[in-house]
């Protein structure tokens, strides 16, 4: 990477996103920017981490509305020229009692976990610079959750020739169906959080091979991963690992040296790559209500 070096940390005022930005503080040699829907949430935590002597960076941030991202990706180009890593982190999961409908729940969740991280991956991976990387944090739920598709879904989402507007599609119609009541019919899990990350997961796929056929001399990583079953609002009172802990793949995906040239596209658990084929569990994940 060369000139001002600079990171992008989205859902990071808390839990996992925040861990994050403390291990970047200490070892990315740059700007690390935490950013917050919330700015007077935001700076609290900016302030916090001053005093424990780091130095982030605090930036308004919405992935859900379209203005913000925007206003985030003119603010990298003009004070940076581009931007060195970005990690999307933000995400949300069921709540449990939540009584929305499974439909709604599936809108709800597809809308940040997928649509929305695909636009921040859209509007920024333009400006990632020689050597850049992107980390879309995604779960061991979406991995599990693929091979409880239909056949044909899953032949599809795995498949190396599946577009990014046909997965759109597909997530369009996941939503739909699951409105609609009849999604389970139609081939899908039970499982909204599940199909949000299947989604990520095969977004993620689908931009590696962009760049490996549009940008190959940039060297630009593109790699999804899980954290692990972190301790946070969204596993509460459960979780087997610290906020720390779970920020090691992450962290260890966005620090790549330059010139390396994998993983690339790939899904990674405690730093090592996943098959993206074959069952790996006889699990069972319902969110049914």
């Amino acid at each position: 990477m060369s000139g001002p070096q600079v990171v992008l940390v989205t859902g990071s005022t808390r839990g996992l996103g925040l861990a994050i930005v403390q291990a970047l503080c200490q070892g990315f040699k740059g700007d690390v920017y935490l950013s917050a829907r919330d700015v007077p949430r935001g700076t609290m935590v900016v302030e916090d981490l001053q005093r424990e002597g780091l130095k982030p960076r605090l930036l308004q941030l919405d992935i859900t509305d379209p203005v913000s991202i925007q206003a985030a990706r003119q603010h990298f180009m003009k004070e940076y020229g581009g931007l060195d890593v970005l990690i999307n982190n933000a995400g949300i999961a069921p709540k449990r009692g939540d009584p929305a409908s499974f439909g709604s729940q599936a809108e709800r969740i597809l809308q940040t976990n997928f649509f929305a991280t695909r636009d921040m991956c859209n509007e920024f991976l333009p400006l990632l610079k020689k050597d850049g990387r992107i980390v879309n944090v995604a779960s061991i739920v979406g991995y599990i959750t693929l091979y409880m598709c239909s056949p044909d879904l899953q032949a599809r989402l795995c498949s190396d020739d599946i577009t990014e507007e046909e997965l759109v599609a597909l997530m369009k119609r996941f939503v739909a169906e699951a409105k609609a009541g009849d999604h389970i019919n139609k081939g899908w899990p039970n499982s909204v959080y599940g199909v949000s990350k299947i989604g990520l997961m095969a977004l993620t796929r689908i931009h590696a091979r962009r760049l490996r056929r549009e940008m190959p001399q940039r060297g630009i990583l593109i790699n999804s991963c899980c954290p692990g079953w972190v301790k946070s609002d969204m596993t509460y009172p459960n979780g087997t690992k610290t906020p720390a802990e779970g920020a090691d793949t992450p962290v260890y995906l966005a620090l790549l040296p330059p010139a390396t040239l994998e993983p690339q596209g790939e899904f990674v658990v405690d730093r090592q790559v996943q098959v993206w084929a074959g069952s790996p569990t006889d699990a069972t994940i319902d969110e049914g209500p």
